[in-house]
């Protein structure tokens, strides 16, 4: 480190991180703090990303890195999308400007990136479990290091929160320490009995300053042996006490609790970490933030800038503005038919905005519930409104899903209830990469019996399929649709919701697709066309289970080829291709679908990658006709 006279003159770059932040005073580290703020405003404005929750995580973090040492003390981050500060702090500096991008860092925790990622976070709830796990892994093998978990007050409204705290106040380690990011929010407005609960610990201003005065106080009496330093504590847990009337449920699990204390304030964040590890048993700290905290219009509007495109950094405005998406869409379209039918319920995850409820909620909020980031809840509660002859509706992503697969099958599908879902962001979407790719909802729904699924191309199709859903289906039914807006060129006459051939003269090959990259298979037919390279092509609308109506009409062509933007194994194009071979199916049967994970990087270059742009799908249209000729 170059040597620094005062706070003006330390920056980040001067630094070797995150090491030589123990050695600068609060002021210098409050100095780099503001530094920090910068970057985080002007890189997320070029490359989008999460925002108001780093914005408020920065004076944690930094505290954290000052007190514990990474990486042979574990920070586990929850969710990750608040690391955008920790990637800094641990030698990213340089790279931050690729954040999100292809072949850049990722916008969550991902362990092959550096070795201060303890573990990837793409989805919430999860740190408390992990670090319950880390923990005992440390005491077997005799390290003495600190496991440290950093949960926001969404996540707490998951489940699996508790199963952690549950089982990590009873754990053997001394060296576990949660900390509650409690910024009053998750994406949206935390909702339930949790957040009035973490509003009453809030206000309780006369247990904090008289724990303070206490502990001030206490900090200047000179301490000789255990049996004075045992006394001290039961006369400030006595305090506690009396204050607060009651324990928390923290300290019910078995956890000492520490705070509130202020998120931003450096000072009081390093003396609470100290107390944390004065003690030999589970700590858990109650942290108070500002979700997009220095940034005002971030502050104003916390939700809109959680998940944000790039944006105009004087204005706070988007770049592009889309009236119209598939989630608004489905939103309003679900809006209408409410209007006419009572019996429609809306449910969301904590993802009002995101999946298009927002109008729901404003027009027949009696109707609308927010469960609060609460999947596997949500379906069971979806499954419980349904068994009273209500029609709920779940809006949420496709990655979200897979929380909830039990639930699916022993709640809604063995129970025969009558379950809408909404599956928003299906297929790819980008730069969130692996953690947030849609692309396992259809392999498994397909394998829950008596589903149905609906994948529409086109913002009419979207309103068709929802109807349908709602009226001609019963049981469990899923629409799934991608991010972004309707872009489609394909011929929209004679649309349904079941399937059509586009037909032209003397075709010998079938290209089969589905959802929003049927117009791209549509364009890569009329292409091949003008090189003489004659197909025909299905469109499937209700993707599952299959018309096998279709086969007899397929079986005819000479060569299949099914695009697929989904994972290949338990897709349709697989279980298309078994029909095919059952029914006798002699012909050349190939598919072009997702064989693994998907790294972050655009949608397009994403999609180009799979096979499944224009380009490529016409190159291996051509490869296919031409080794079927050799052949």
């Amino acid at each position: 480190m170059k040597e620094v006279a005062n706070e003006k003159n330390v920056r980040l770059s001067d630094l070797n991180l995150p090491q030589d932040l123990k050695k600068l005073s609060i002021s210098q580290c409050n100095h780099l703090c503001k530094e920090i703020r910068q970057i985080l405003i002007s890189t997320v404005s070029k490359t989008g990303g999460h925002l108001s929750s780093n914005l408020g995580t920065i004076e944690l973090t930094m505290a954290i890195h000052r007190n514990f040492n990474s990486p042979e003390d574990k920070i586990i981050w929850d969710v990750g999308h608040q690391t955008y500060t920790h990637k800094i702090l641990t030698g990213r500096l340089d790279k931050f400007s690729t954040l999100r991008q292809e072949n850049g860092i990722s916008g969550f925790p991902k362990p092959e990136e550096s070795v201060h990622d303890s573990f990837i976070s793409g989805h919430s709830s999860t740190s408390i479990s992990v670090a319950c796990g880390v923990a005992e892994a440390m005491r077997v093998q005799n390290k003495n290091n600190y496991t440290v978990a950093v949960i926001g007050d969404g996540a707490m409204t998951g489940g699996m929160a508790y199963e952690g705290l549950n089982n990590g106040g009873k754990s053997k380690s001394e060296n576990l320490i949660v900390f509650l990011n409690d910024n009053a929010m998750s994406i949206s407005k935390n909702v339930g009995a949790l957040a009035k609960y973490l509003s009453s610990i809030r206000g309780t201003e006369k247990y904090l300053t008289t724990k303070r005065a206490i502990e001030k106080t206490l900090t200047h009496i000179p301490v000789v042996g255990m049996p004075v330093a045992k006394g001290i504590k039961n006369s400030k847990d006595a305090v506690k006490g009396r204050i607060l009337q009651q324990s928390t449920i923290f300290e019910d699990m078995g956890f000492v609790y520490l705070g509130p204390v202020d998120g931003h304030n450096l000072t009081e964040l390093e003396q609470v970490i100290n107390t944390a590890k004065s003690y030999e048993v589970p700590v858990f700290i109650h942290v108070m933030t500002v979700k997009g905290k220095g940034y005002l219009p971030a502050e104003k509007n916390p939700g809109e800038y959680h998940g944000i495109s790039k944006f105009d950094v004087m204005s706070g405005n988007p770049e592009v503005s889309v009236n119209e998406c598939y989630s608004t869409v489905f939103g309003k379209e679900l809006v209408k038919i409410a209007h006419k039918d009572e019996r429609i319920c809306a449910i969301t995850a904590a993802m009002k905005y995101g999946t298009g409820l927002q109008f729901f909620s404003s027009e027949i909020p009696e109707r609308f519930f927010d469960v609060g980031i609460a999947e596997q809840h949500a379906v069971t509660f979806a499954s419980g409104l349904a068994s009273m002859g209500l029609v709920p509706v779940f809006a949420v992503y496709s990655s979200f899903i897979q929380r909830a697969f039990d639930q699916l099958i022993h709640d809604v599908a063995i129970a025969k209830t009558h379950v809408v879902l909404g599956i928003d962001r299906a297929g790819i979407v980008g730069e969130d990469g692996e953690t947030h790719q849609g692309m396992f909802d259809v392999s498994m729904l397909t394998s829950i019996p008596n589903t149905v699924i609906y994948s529409p191309s086109c913002y009419e199709e979207v309103r068709m399929c929802l109807r349908s859903a709602i009226y001609d289906e019963k049981g469990l039914v899923a629409i799934r649709y991608p991010r972004g807006n309707d872009k489609s060129e394909f011929d929209k006459l004679h649309l349904n919701t079941e399937y059509r051939f586009f037909r032209k003269e003397n075709a010998d090959t079938l290209l089969i697709s589905y959802g929003r990259i049927f117009d791209d298979v549509y364009s890569a037919a009329d292409k091949l066309s003008d090189e003489g390279i004659k197909c025909d092509i299905l469109k499937l609308t209700k993707i599952f289970p299959i018309n096998e109506q279709i086969i007899p009409e397929a079986k005819k062509y000479k060569r299949i080829i099914f695009f697929e933007e989904g994972y290949k194994f338990g897709g349709i194009s697989e279980i298309f291709g078994d029909i095919l071979i059952e029914s006798g199916y002699i012909g050349d049967y190939s598919r072009v679908a997702s064989e693994g994970f998907i790294r972050q990087a655009s949608a397009q270059s994403c999609l180009k990658k799979i096979g499944l742009d224009v380009k490529t799908m016409i190159e291996y249209v051509k490869k296919r006709s031409i080794g079927d000729a050799k052949a």
